[in-house]
C-alpha cells in the first residue's frame, strides 16, 4: 500500500534497454531503429559467434551499443570487418587486448558538467549535440595515424578549444571499419527527445547503404506469468523463493508422523490407612470402644502368629513367658497388655475409652 500511494521516482539509471522508456533507456531508438536504416535492419538477441555459426553474410554492418561481447564473439566480428562488413560502436569501456588491437585508449574529457558533441567534417559542423545529463566525460587518446578523428568533444562556453578531443572515430581494419563513438547516451530516450537536429542520423550516415545487424542483448520474450512484476525484480523474486522454501521446510517437518502424547498414569494408592482409619472414626463416632477393642486384639494376634510364630489360642502364662522371651520386652507390660486383650474378647465386658487408649499403647509398645 505504500509502494502505490508512494510518488513515482524518476530512474535515471543508464541501463541501454530497448524495454525502457526511462531517460537512458533506447526504448525510442528500438522503435525508430528500423526507419533509420531503411528497412534493411535485423535484431538478434543471440552472440556473434553462435550468429555467425549459422549465418554466412556477404559485407554488411554491425551495430553494438554498450553490450558486453565475449572473446571469440569479437573475433569472430573482426573476421567479418576484415572481409569488408563495417563496425558502429558505442561504448566507453571494453578490455585492453581489444583497445591494443584497434589502437586507442579511453580517456577523461576536461568538461565534467555539460559539453557539445560535435563532427569534425565543416559540413555536418551545425550538427552538434549537448551532453547536460550524467555525462560518461569519456573520449579517445593515443590515436594511432591512420585513425580518422570523425567528432570531437567541445566546451559548452566556447566553441573553440586549443587541443581536440575525440569522442568519435573511424579505424580502419582489413577491408572494413570500426566507427566507435565513446558516448552511448546519445541514443537514449532523452536526448533523442531534447535533440533538435541530425546528429544521430549523421553519426550512422558514415555507414554503407547496405544490411545492418543489430546485436541487442538477449531478448527473452516478455512473460505473461502473472508472478513476472515479483520475478522482474530481484528483491522481490529472493523474497518469494525464501518463502517458497520456507513453506517446503515447514511441510517436510510436519508431514512426519506425530508420536501420540504417552498419558500419565498415575500408580494405584495404597488405601487401606485411609480405609482404616475412616472405620476408626466412624467406630469412634458411634462410641464403640468394645468393638474397636475386638478388632485391635485380633489384629495383634494375627501378628504375633504371622510374626513370631506363636500359638494364639490360649491367653496363658505359657502364652506370656513366650511372648516375653521373643519380644524382649518387660514381662509385665506383657500381662497387662494380654488382660486387656482378653477383655477386647469378651463380649459381655464392660470397656471403657481409657481402655482401648491404654490397650493401644501397650500393643504398640510390644510390637516396636
Amino acid at each position: 500500500m505504500f509502494e502505490m500511494n508512494k510518488k513515482p521516482v524518476l530512474d535515471w539509471r543508464k541501463n541501454y534497454d530497448t524495454e525502457k522508456k526511462t531517460p537512458f533507456g533506447l526504448f525510442i531508438f528500438n522503435k525508430e531503429s528500423n526507419h533509420l536504416f531503411n528497412n534493411k535492419l535485423e535484431k538478434t538477441g543471440v552472440s556473434p559467434y553462435a550468429y555467425y555459426q549459422k549465418n554466412k553474410k556477404k559485407p554488411h554492418n554491425i551495430l553494438i551499443i554498450q553490450k558486453e561481447l565475449d572473446e571469440v564473439s569479437w573475433q569472430y566480428i573482426m573476421d567479418e570487418v576484415s572481409n569488408g562488413s563495417d563496425v558502429m560502436w558505442f561504448t566507453n569501456e571494453t578490455t585492453a587486448k581489444l583497445r591494443d588491437t584497434l589502437g586507442f585508449r579511453f580517456k577523461t574529457v576536461s568538461f565534467k558538467d555539460n559539453y557539445y558533441l560535435q563532427f569534425t567534417d565543416k559540413k555536418l559542423g551545425q550538427s552538434r549535440m549537448l551532453i547536460d545529463k550524467l555525462p560518461d566525460n569519456k573520449g579517445f587518446s593515443y590515436i594511432r595515424n591512420d585513425i580518422e578523428v570523425l567528432g570531437k568533444t567541445l566546451n559548452k562556453s566556447d566553441d573553440k578549444t586549443s587541443s581536440i578531443n575525440a569522442d568519435f572515430i573511424k579505424v580502419n581494419f582489413g577491408k572494413g571499419h570500426f566507427y566507435i563513438h565513446s558516448e552511448p547516451l546519445v541514443l537514449t530516450n532523452y536526448y533523442l527527445l531534447k535533440s533538435k537536429n541530425q546528429y544521430v542520423e549523421n553519426v550512422f550516415s558514415f555507414l554503407p547503404d547496405r544490411e545492418t545487424v543489430w546485436f541487442m542483448e538477449n531478448d527473452v520474450p516478455l512473460s505473461m506469468s502473472p508472478m513476472r512484476f515479483i520475478l522482474s525484480n530481484p528483491p522481490l523474486r529472493y523474497a518469494w523463493y525464501l518463502l517458497l522454501f520456507g513453506l517446503l521446510i515447514f511441510v517436510l517437518f510436519n508431514a512426519k508422523r506425530k508420536q501420540r502424547i504417552v498419558p500419565v498414569k498415575e500408580p494405584l494408592k495404597n488405601t487401606s490407612v485411609d480405609f482404616i482409619r475412616s472405620i476408626g472414626n466412624l467406630y469412634l463416632q458411634e462410641g464403640d470402644f468394645h468393638e474397636m477393642m475386638a478388632k485391635k486384639a485380633q489384629y495383634f494376634l494375627n501378628k504375633i502368629r504371622m510374626d513370631l510364630m506363636i500359638d494364639t489360642q490360649h491367653l496363658d502364662e505359657p502364652f506370656i513367658h513366650k511372648l516375653h522371651l521373643k519380644t524382649g520386652k518387660n514381662i509385665e507390660l506383657i500381662k497387662e497388655a494380654v488382660e486387656l486383650v482378653k477383655k477386647g474378647q469378651d463380649p459381655y465386658a464392660s470397656v471403657m475409652k481409657e481402655d482401648l487408649i491404654r490397650m493401644n499403647q501397650l500393643l504398640d509398645q510390644i510390637l516396636k
